[in-house]
């Protein structure tokens, strides 16, 4: 069922088949009846909003299509998810139903023709608009004024008994004044986000759970077995509705709200009666803009018949009322307010601006930053120049509009210039590093703009500290990102660069500064830290080139210059000796780059090759210089990029000496023995041209295996050229090198068994 369940989802309801219409529907019966559970029930969700309507949506539209297959237990059937077995359980007079959804404005208008097609009239009608609140759905019993019971929803017609917690809540009275001698008052528990934010501060410091959004947390609040745990959480009410009662409150919706106001309890400001369908839109929109800044949660605006003769006469369907709707908010979409952009320093000196906003729920996710990519985008340009979002600049004070699927970080996808603030000016982007002052530079063709200051910036430093101790780097036990934060520039336990992680024991013996002694370590965890860190002093060479977190030196890459040098000392050689290649490399990519600008802007055809050429040996670069470069761009995945900025690197002196400060402690390996009994067992290989038999991947990973050494291009290291079809200038210089060439037939006859 699960594996028919998955090439089903993909399938409209149209093209299903009876008896993939009864899987699917039964898979999403347990999918959506669990969901319900794990929301309404166990203040647990594992669906958003927007995964949720859409399952319900694709249920509804199949059973349409085969209603003879509409289950007992279908989700079209169920309202909320039946009381928990802590509380008493309490029968609703009358039932509390859930509302359907419209997520389009043709939607809206749709259910105001279906009012009207049900009541055999035309002509337009009048509503309400409320805010929906994101909270917890509530019935309050008063009898003779005095509260006597409340009720969580439930399933519908039997919710939970937490009379108890709704005491303790300041917006429900506990008496009523005027009121008829039997009213169920029903609305909404929530938590608005300042309590929000100051409730989960407190959660933090004392070590208790982290709620994720104020609507799990109201919920968890209002649902305690002990009442005194939902006194000391800060609930609010709003009463939008009622059940039974004794008396009517008015002749309108609007008029009973007014009502429950003048008996004391909370009602939402923003609700108005609309007399038209661009009244109810234009009233949405509002609300939507200024979602933000309400203060608390909403997910849409609900539209009610205003006239309750009309409400009466309309009726129920089986879970929904005919005469309301929910006009739902793009679940992954919300407009906010930008209050700053901060720069923030990676590791390789990347400064990345992020957008400081002012809190809002975005698909069930309280959001305060955003990524701004770079100054491009900030600018309202793409990297080519080309205006995004109309071209329209992001600055300080706009409202913009914040977007995020999934797990994905969030991101800004739009301004309302509307409401920009007379005053907001255009953000400069920094020239220097807001953590070091060094010069932030941005080469040409890179978007981003990175500090020079290397280790002498802290912000660099420390992350490149996380990136040290990371999974696929060091990996060392109890030293995650957060204890390097706490290290960090600490004034008697430092560790400021990575040797310092190995001689942390030896400070500690020699009573420097006590681990022990400090909140979270005792004598335990500090004897499993320390001998973590011992077990990590013999690492393999690839892992610690990785480790070293040097710009564009991924695991591959580290993985492949292990494999060609064999030892660090080797490659430490190499790579010395390619300094004064490396110098003259750059200087003719910064003459290449000024060519091809002074050229396009003349309206010429860059010609940079004769550049390239020209520097390169005029004069000429010393011979064993040039030789170790082209050995280091020769191995497979480097390159001329990485190249230059392994040289770079470890010829600056204070990170050359942090690296050999780091090498002293530790034991490092070469990569393990391949095969050496093949007859190209250490022997240097380039495939170039078109391999017809096999991919270039495969022939590489097959020549890797064999104990081969592949390289990229072709040098005077190179022992073997395997060339295909439309073998170029690597064909031709193996020729001037005197080095073999065979085709691909021949490499796998030289293979052939092995």
């Amino acid at each position: 069922m699960a594996d028919q369940s998955s090439d089903l989802e993909h399938k409209t309801p149209d093209q299903l088949t009876q008896s993939e219409a009864q899987a699917e529907l039964a898979r999403l019966s347990d999918v959506l009846t669990r969901a319900n559970r794990a929301y309404h029930g166990e203040d647990a969700p594992f669906l958003s909003d927007a995964d949720y309507d859409r399952l319900r949506r694709r249920n509804s539209a199949i059973e349409e299509r085969f209603p003879e297959f509409k289950r007992e237990d279908s989700p079209s059937r169920q309202v909320g998810a039946a009381a928990a077995d802590g509380f008493g359980k309490v029968t609703h007079a009358v039932r509390m139903l859930s509302l359907s959804n419209a997520f389009e404005d043709a939607d809206v208008q749709g259910f105001a023709d279906q009012i009207n097609s049900y009541l055999n009239r035309t002509g337009p009608l009048e509503f309400t608009a409320e805010p929906k609140i994101d909270g917890l759905s509530l019935s309050l019993r008063y009898v003779d004024g005095q509260l006597v019971q409340a009720a969580t929803r439930g399933d519908g017609e039997i919710g939970e008994n937490v009379t108890a917690n709704a005491l303790t809540i300041d917006d429900i009275p506990q008496r009523l004044t005027g009121a008829p001698e039997v009213l169920e008052v029903r609305g909404e528990v929530y938590m608005s986000h300042d309590d929000f934010a100051r409730l989960n501060q407190r959660q933090q410091d004392t070590g208790g759970k982290l709620f994720a959004n104020p609507r799990n947390a109201a919920a968890g609040s209002l649902r305690q077995l002990d009442a005194a745990v939902t006194r000391s959480r800060p609930l609010r009410f709003f009463a939008y509705a009622w059940g039974e009662t004794s008396a009517p409150l008015a002749e309108t919706q609007a008029g009973a709200i007014e009502r429950l106001g003048s008996l004391g309890f909370q009602t939402n400001p923003l609700t108005t009666v609309c007399r038209s369908i661009d009244d109810l839109l234009a009233h949405y929109r509002m609300i939507e803009q200024r979602r933000a800044s309400l203060g608390y949660d909403i997910d849409g605006v609900v539209y009610k018949v205003n006239d309750l003769a009309l409400q009466r006469r309309l009726g129920f369907r089986s879970t929904t009322p005919r005469w309301a709707i929910a006009h739902k908010f793009p679940a992954e979409l919300a407009w906010t307010r930008l209050e700053g952009i901060d720069i923030q320093v990676g590791r390789t000196g990347a400064l990345s601006p992020v957008a400081r906003l002012m809190p809002v729920t975005v698909g069930g996710v309280v959001v305060s930053n955003a990524t701004l990519h770079n100054e491009d985008y900030i600018a309202g340009r793409d990297s080519n120049g080309a205006p995004i979002r109309d071209g329209k600049d992001i600055r300080v004070g706009d409202w913009v509009q914040v977007y995020r699927a999934g797990d994905v970080i969030p991101k800004i996808a739009d301004v309302d210039l509307s409401k920009r603030p007379d005053d907001a000016t255009a953000f400069a982007f920094p020239t220097l590093c807001p953590e070091c002052g060094s010069e932030a530079h941005r080469e040409d063709g890179d978007s981003v703009r990175r500090c020079s200051g290397g280790l002498v910036c802290p912000a660099q430093a420390v992350e490149r500290l996380k990136h040290f101790v990371s999974r696929g780097a060091f990996d060392i036990e109890g030293l995650g990102a957060k204890q390097i934060e706490m290290f960090f520039g600490d004034p008697t336990l430092p560790i400021n660069e990575p040797a310092d992680i190995f001689t942390l024991a030896r400070r500690d013996q020699a009573n420097l500064g006590k681990l022990q002694n400090r909140d979270g370590f005792g004598d335990k965890s500090v004897k499993k830290l320390f001998e973590a860190i011992e077990n990590k002093r013999t690492i393999g060479l690839g892992r610690f080139l990785f480790a070293l977190g040097i710009r564009h030196l991924g695991e591959v890459a580290g993985t492949n210059l292990a494999r060609h040098f064999m030892s660090w000392t080797a490659l430490l050689t190499t790579v010395d000796r390619a300094h004064e290649a490396g110098k003259r490399y750059l200087l003719a990519e910064e003459a290449v780059i000024a060519k091809r600008a002074a050229d396009l802007s003349a309206g010429q055809r860059p010609k940079l090759q004769a550049v390239r050429d020209k520097i390169w040996s005029d004069p000429p670069v010393p011979a064993d210089s040039r030789a170790a470069w082209d050995d280091l761009v020769a191995v497979n995945g480097v390159g001329a990029v990485l190249a230059l900025s392994l040289v770079t690197t470890l010829a600056h002196p204070q990170e050359r000496a942090v690296i050999e400060r780091l090498v002293a402690e530790l034991t490092i390996l070469p990569p393990e023995a391949q095969a050496t009994d093949s007859p190209v067992a250490g022997k240097t290989v380039v495939f170039t041209g078109t391999l017809e038999k096999m991919t270039r991947a495969e022939a590489k990973a097959r020549a890797e295996a064999l104990g081969a050494k592949v390289a990229g291009s072709v040098s005077a290291k190179t022992d073997l050229l395997i060339a295909g079809p439309g073998a170029g200038s690597k064909a031709t210089k193996a020729q001037e090198l005197g080095i073999k060439v065979i085709d691909e037939d021949d490499w796998l006859g030289l293979i052939e068994g092995l």
